[in-house]
């Protein structure tokens, strides 16, 4: 009996429902386990069967967003127009850069969820539109109840310190407890806009000792946390100008090799910062590292310009003049509102020696910007003076509107006027001050400092009357001080005698006047005098009729006299009359001492060198013209001695190792 193959019935097909329903009970057990890959599988499989799912393209939508897929997962979105998944798109706009496609899909959501106003906070923040940002966030702190209250809380008090440091506006504390690190951080920024420097750093301490506290946190995930802390910390140091302190800690954080691209860009900016124009190679490995395209996205507006004007100031300093006009034009167009990049370029203009061109660029950024002329007329001012230029930068000081008359602009116009010896011009200036004081501060303290110095400079260049209508104004302001009085008197004396010693009667007695006067320290400022100006001062002992302690004047203890010598034969009782009239005059500057017999040394010198004759053949009047002429022949009975050719050399002393 042959064996016949038996032919099994084949196992019917489930139907493509069956299939797919199987599919989701795989797909909903390997989301519990969150495996998304395997996930996302499953999900290709049901849309292979039905194309048109919209449940299966929705799941791997999110699975690929899990898995940071945002590219296809925002592919995916736009290809099948699916309805309900702004959330979705917005978020994948937003992971992938694209911040004005994430606002424009949140902008266009009538109805904004809890999930949505918080992507759209954080758009926001990235946008740096940070007053919408603080709104929406207070909102939310203020109308939700869950686990994720203290991220908004973190968020919240990030925002709050960008206000604080990258606008005019002042915030107050929302007064969230500090008891995580990333609240106590963003509270440490907060207060560096508010420039509290000191509470900023106590802010940062704290956030450091519960970030060390903390024994979840890994060893290397400890000094990632730490670097963000230690970099602000140096920041607050440097503000403090301590910059040794904080390149120390700068330096600490660039140990660890930071991953965080912004970071790393903030500090090697301000490594920078610190070397200013020393070490130059460093500086600029550092700021290619700074500004490098893939930091970008991590920087803010005004972290990205800051950097860049360092760059350009790098230039300027490394002597690349070319890169520096470039890098500067660049920065003009991009910050138009910013005098920075305009003044590092008129400075290399300057360092090229093209003053012109940076006083005519200068000019036309402050016609401008006029809201913004003041510092740059101060330059344009400190320019003409460098090219000698005096009345030029007075006219740029005197451009500079109500600041004109601020007391330092007046005595650098006054001043500057004075080296020129244009007292007129210096008198205008001090009256037009006092006339706008008068208009438009009355109350002022300076006009009172300002009046007194012009009632000074009109005396000083002839003009009492207008000196005394000055000081009489400002008499009437305040009648009771007595310098003003003293100054009326000086003014009216030179012209008006009478009304001066009127005006004399006013003053107070001199007791009054001296009473607040110290003699001892007057005494003491005599020491600038040198010592023997000085009276010296002793303590000495107790005493019946003087307490112990007090000061006594030591006079100066006056010299004894020497007694002079007296002559040998020196009589008391001779008569001055008597006394030789001559006897304080050296010998031989004595009358009767040409007369005596002196030995043969003391005649060396005197006289004709080799001549035997007395030295009275040596007189000018009993010559003939013929023997004082040197070229004239010599009489043959005197020979000139070697000597007489030098008469300079006639009384000096020669030793025994020039003879012959």
């Amino acid at each position: 009996m042959s064996n016949k193959s038996k032919k099994t019935k084949e196992e019917p097909k489930p139907d493509k429902e069956t299939q797919i329903s199987t599919l989701y009970g795989d797909l909903h057990r390997l989301g519990q386990k969150q495996e998304y890959a395997k996930a996302i599988k499953i999900c290709n499989q049901i849309l292979g069967l039905k194309g048109d799912e919209v449940s299966a393209l929705q799941y791997k939508i999110s699975c690929q967003m899990l898995t940071d897929q945002f590219e296809n997962a925002l592919g995916l979105i736009q290809k099948n127009k699916i309805t309900g998944m702004d959330f979705e798109k917005a978020y994948c706009q937003y992971r992938l850069n694209k911040t004005n496609d994430a606002l424009k899909t949140l902008r266009a959501v009538s109805q904004l969820d809890y999930r949505m106003k918080e992507l759209l906070a954080q758009v926001l923040y990235r946008r740096e539109e940070y007053q919408e940002c603080y709104d929406l966030y207070r909102d939310l702190v203020k109308n939700s109840d869950d686990d994720f209250d203290t991220e908004r809380q973190t968020n919240m008090a990030a925002v709050i310190a960008s206000l604080e440091m990258w606008t005019d506006k002042t915030m107050d504390d929302p007064g969230f407890e500090e008891d995580s690190y990333e609240i106590c951080y963003n509270k440490a920024c907060q207060y560096i806009g508010k420039d509290d420097l000191k509470t900023a750093a106590d802010k940062l301490k704290k956030a450091e000792d519960i970030l060390r506290a903390d024994p979840e946190l890994a060893e290397d995930e400890l000094e990632e946390e730490l670097g963000l802390i230690r970099v602000q910390q140096g920041y607050v140091l440097q503000r403090e100008n301590k910059p040794k302190e904080a390149s120390e800690l700068y330096n600490l954080c660039m140990k660890s090799k930071p991953t965080d691209l912004g970071l790393l860009a903030v500090v090697s900016n301000n490594i920078v910062t610190i070397n200013k124009d020393q070490n130059m190679f460093d500086s600029k490995k550092k700021l290619k590292a700074a500004t490098g395209e893939n930091v970008q996205q991590k920087l803010t507006d005004k972290q990205k310009g800051c950097i860049a004007i360092n760059q350009c100031l790098l230039n300027m300093y490394a002597g690349q003049g070319d890169q520096c006009h470039e890098l500067a034009d660049a920065l003009i167009k991009q910050y138009p509102d910013i005098d920075t990049p305009v003044l590092i370029k008129a400075a290399q203009l300057v360092k090229e020696k093209k003053l012109e061109q940076a006083v005519e660029l200068l000019r036309e950024y402050v016609e401008k910007h006029p809201d913004q002329s003041f510092s740059l007329q101060l330059v344009i001012s400190q320019l003409y003076l460098t090219q000698g230029a005096v009345y030029p930068a007075c006219d740029t000081l005197k451009s500079l509107g109500v600041l004109r008359y601020k007391p330092g602009i007046i005595s650098a116009l006054v001043t500057l006027y004075i080296s020129q010896e244009d007292r007129e011009a210096a008198s205008d200036v001090l009256m037009d001050a006092v006339n706008w004081y008068k208009a438009n501060q009355p109350k002022s303290e300076d006009l009172i400092t300002i009046t007194r110095a012009n009632a000074d400079f009109q005396l000083k260049i002839g003009k009492p009357q207008n000196a005394a209508t000055m000081l009489e104004a400002l008499r009437k302001v305040n009648p009771k001080d007595p310098r003003v009085l003293a100054q009326l008197i000086s003014a009216y004396s030179t012209f008006d005698t009478n009304k001066a010693q009127q005006l004399s009667k006013e003053l107070p007695p001199i007791e009054e006047i001296a009473k607040d006067v110290d003699v001892a320290g007057l005494e003491s400022s005599f020491s600038t005098l040198g010592h023997k100006y000085m009276k010296k001062i002793q303590k000495t002992e107790a005493s019946p009729a003087i307490n112990s302690g007090d000061v006594l004047i030591q006079k100066k203890k006056s010299k004894k006299k020497k007694k002079g010598k007296l002559p040998k034969d020196y009589d008391p009782n001779t008569k001055p009359a008597d006394l030789d009239q001559e006897r304080w005059l050296p010998r031989r500057e004595r009358s009767y001492y040409r007369g005596k017999r002196r030995d043969k040394k003391r005649d060396i010198g005197k006289g004709t060198q080799g001549s035997s004759g007395p030295a009275g053949d040596m007189d000018a009047s009993k010559a003939s013209p013929a023997a004082s002429s040197p070229r004239s022949a010599a009489s043959p009975s005197v020979s000139e001695g070697p000597r007489q050719q030098r008469p300079g050399q006639a009384n000096k002393k020669r030793g025994k190792k020039g003879r012959r």
